[in-house]
């Protein structure tokens, strides 16, 4: 069977277009060629090279310069990225990519399938924990001719494809990585991608720079000179910023929750929830289960029950989601409806508190703890108040951390903290994006693992057997078996299913045309 899709690249005169004229007239503008995009950064990543680091400002700056094998529409079709086309056996097992010809790494190298190889069974089987139960089932990887990759599986894995997104499975340059240790690499500070916009400068606290790449493999493409990331830490700023012009885009946190009703009756810019249909992010409170009495699902469940989701979702990210009911969002395959979390109820959350043995001292505090508030805006602040106000009210007494992007990272993925706060994406499939925060076998001191060091060896089979399974259906049942248990153990506090708003100029086009959102690499994109 095979699958691929057309580009919508064509020329008209001397002047290539990326819409058809139907398109095109529909919109009622042309691409236009030149202009530099100034996009807020919020907050300052500490690195740019996805994969090392996968925090959202690394992951929407990133794909700018790093590419994936395909992209995914709103649907999560896949599209052809740096695979022209792909092939798929009768039997699911054999994939085989042909690549775009004339690509050139930013280093003026070739791109082949020796980069596409190393990428998948080394860079991102060392750094990526997510990934490594589906790469551990690749049985050959191969390189029939430096444009062709050809993967055997173990056994059939139907998301397999979903995997080869940028922001899920990068592709580096082999010559770069290769023989050294991947997350000292200078590279991962000034990446050296495939993409239509390569690094030229970055002062911190300050701007990071990028330029049209001249060589880009898509001709006449990207449209625009250049962009500018700015970093602009108040939040008021921001918002000032996107309505006067001054920068032409911002995304997830950069503009908080509470000013999005404003935006959205402003005459020069759009707001749209629209691009995460692959991430599907959820925010959930994390609890450190190695600091007592969080070993206790008694007591994590109680927690979970003194937190009234609806007014999360319309008081504090002002409508910007719905409350969440469980670890698989919604918005992904194989959500189980019937796993649901019980209800907002502090009598019961303190009585269960009670049956575990924690009972309240004379000024009705039952212990203490401290809540660890990631950098990313206000409204992660705002949660981190919500959830002192909350735990106060079932008898502990927390005090809130405030810390930069790079120290919360490296605290979490150390394992020092007891409480905090976080969002992760599903990427279309549990076993993609879900399972990686419960499994035993990925309690690893790395960010986006099993950080919280949860363990419950039934979940650990059924998450294998999802993986796994040769039918939809199996793979369905196993999902849904594991979701009733999770939702009583409650390993973490399921919050919001988030949908994170996007603001452009409405001078921008193309910014947000796919699953991933801004997360697009833009060679596309044009400033009218």
């Amino acid at each position: 069977m095979t699958i691929s899709r057309r580009h919508l690249l064509g020329a008209m005169g001397t002047a290539p277009l990326l819409l058809s004229a139907s398109e095109a007239l529909a919109q009622g503008v042309q691409p236009k060629r030149g202009g530099t995009l100034n996009v807020i950064l919020n907050p300052e990543p500490p690195i740019l090279q996805i994969g090392v680091n996968n925090q959202t400002p690394t992951l929407v700056c990133g794909t700018k310069i790093t590419q994936g094998l395909l992209k995914f529409s709103p649907t999560l079709d896949p599209l052809p990225e740096l695979a022209k086309s792909w092939t798929i056996s009768p039997d699911g097992l054999e994939y085989v990519f042909r690549l775009q010809e004339n690509v050139k790494w930013h280093d003026g190298r070739p791109f082949t399938a020796d980069d596409v190889l190393y990428s998948v069974m080394q860079f991102n089987r060392e750094i990526a924990p997510r990934l490594r139960g589906v790469i551990s089932g690749i049985a050959e990887a191969t390189a029939p001719d430096p444009l062709t990759v050809r993967f055997v599986l173990k056994q059939a894995f139907q998301p397999f494809l979903l995997c080869f997104d940028a922001t899920a499975l990068p592709i580096v340059a082999k010559h770069v990585y290769e023989g050294g240790d991947i997350r000292a690499n200078p590279a991962n500070a000034r990446p050296i991608g495939t993409g239509p916009f390569r690094f030229v400068e970055w002062q911190r606290g300050n701007f990071i720079r990028m330029e049209r790449f001249a060589d880009y493999w898509k001709p006449q493409q990207p449209y625009l000179d250049g962009i500018l990331w700015r970093v602009i830490p108040d939040g008021q700023s921001r918002r000032l910023a996107i309505e006067s012009g001054q920068v032409q885009l911002t995304t997830a946190t950069d503009i908080e929750p509470f000013d999005i009703p404003a935006l959205r009756q402003a005459p020069n810019l759009n707001v749209t929830t629209k691009g995460w249909e692959y991430f599907s992010p959820l925010f959930w409170f994390e609890l450190n289960h190695r600091v007592k009495p969080f070993d206790d699902r008694r007591v994590r469940q109680a927690m979970s029950m003194a937190l009234d989701r609806s007014f999360i979702v319309n008081r504090l990210w002002f409508g910007l989601g719905k409350p969440a009911t469980g670890p698989v969002a919604s918005t992904t395959r194989f959500h189980d409806a019937n796993a649901k979390l019980a209800g907002f109820d502090v009598a019961k959350a303190r009585a269960l508190l009670d049956e575990a043995g924690l009972k309240p001292n004379g000024q009705g505090v039952r212990g203490a703890f401290k809540y660890v508030i990631p950098p990313y805006g206000e409204i992660w602040t705002r949660m981190g108040e919500y959830f002192r106000q909350a735990m106060r009210q079932i008898g502990f007494e927390v005090t809130l951390e405030s810390t930069d992007a790079g120290t919360w990272a490296s605290r979490i993925a150390n394992w020092d903290y007891e409480a905090t706060s976080n969002v992760l994406y599903q990427y279309g499939d549990p076993t993609l994006g879900v399972e990686r925060s419960y499994v035993s076998s990925n309690i690893q001191k790395i960010l986006f693992t099993n950080t919280a060091g949860y363990s419950n060896p039934k979940v650990d089979e059924l998450f294998a057997k999802a993986r796994t399974a040769a039918t939809e259906a199996d793979r369905r049942s196993a999902f849904s078996d594991v979701q009733k248990i999770l939702v009583e153990d409650m390993p973490l506090l399921w919050v919001v299913e988030v949908n994170y708003p996007s603001v452009t100029d409405k001078r921008l086009n193309n910014a947000v045309q796919l699953g991933t959102g801004v997360h697009a690499c833009f060679d596309d994109v044009f400033l009218a």
